[in-house]
């Protein structure tokens, strides 16, 4: 078994949509990033990286390369996952918070689970999505992730190595 622990935050910023978890969210102001700005996306991303020991999400995915630039944050889950695979590992479950003033995480949450378990693999119910208020951390306009990722070996993939560059998978990927 591995375990895996990531984290993210970005600010908000108007005029731009606001996605968390994959999924948009009506709000008047979107998370400011290179790509779109996932803080949810991004905080699992490298906590299965961590897990498995690879390069983190700015490695691989600099923020200083122009074909990152508002890119959509699955795709860098998608790599995290081949890296996990080809590492012979499998998800057990995810654990996430986000801390985030506004807007209301739990009418979406539901949402937001699907939305993981179709891009991890997983059910549904092997995905927590909690979300908390930052009271008195002054850190209202921004919005915060943590995840935690418990991996397993996978029974039907043998462990390799992973040395190839990002985006530049083996198998055909969704985009």
């Amino acid at each position: 078994m591995r375990i895996g622990y990531g984290w993210d935050s970005h600010e908000f910023k108007s005029g731009i949509p606001l996605r968390i978890g994959g999924i948009e969210i009506e709000h008047p102001r979107g998370l400011g990033g290179h790509s779109d700005g996932d803080v949810l996306l991004h905080a699992i991303t490298d906590a299965l990286l961590g897990a498995i020991a690879a390069p983190d999400i700015g490695t691989l995915f600099s923020p200083g390369d122009a074909r990152w630039k508002g890119a959509d944050s699955s795709l860098f889950l998608e790599e995290a996952m081949r890296r996990m695979k080809a590492a012979g590992y499998a998800i057990t479950n995810v654990d996430s918070t986000l801390i985030l003033a506004q807007p209301k995480i739990g009418p979406h949450a539901a949402a937001i689970r699907e939305k993981l378990a179709g891009l991890l693999g997983i059910p549904a119910n092997c995905i927590g999505v909690k979300a908390k208020t930052p009271e008195g951390m002054g850190t209202d306009n921004a919005a915060i992730a943590h995840a935690a990722v418990l991996l397993e070996k996978s029974k039907t993939s043998s462990a390799k190595s992973s040395t190839s560059k990002p985006g530049h998978s083996q198998s055909k990927t969704r985009h």
